[in-house]
């Protein structure tokens, strides 16, 4: 369960370690630019949370489904 913008960054930023792609590789699949997932990544405030929810999305974190989220972050810590 995401209990603050940072946990949630910190899912994004393992995940898309764990499945070896890079910024710019996320940026192009989720559709957004790399400038974002940098700030995303960083945990910027003042991110936009439509496409926040895009690349969870495509690193195959649902925001609803907090057994996806919770295994997406234990498999990063393998």
């Amino acid at each position: 369960m995401f209990r603050s913008a940072g946990n949630f960054c910190a899912a994004i930023r393992q995940r898309r370690k764990f499945l070896g792609w890079t910024k710019a590789e996320l940026a192009r699949r989720s559709g957004t630019g790399e400038r974002f997932i940098v700030e995303l990544e960083s945990g910027k405030p003042s991110c936009q949370l439509e496409k926040s929810l895009i690349v969870a999305r495509t690193v195959g974190i649902e925001v609803g489904d907090l057994r996806t989220a919770q295994a997406a972050l234990t498999i990063s810590d393998d």
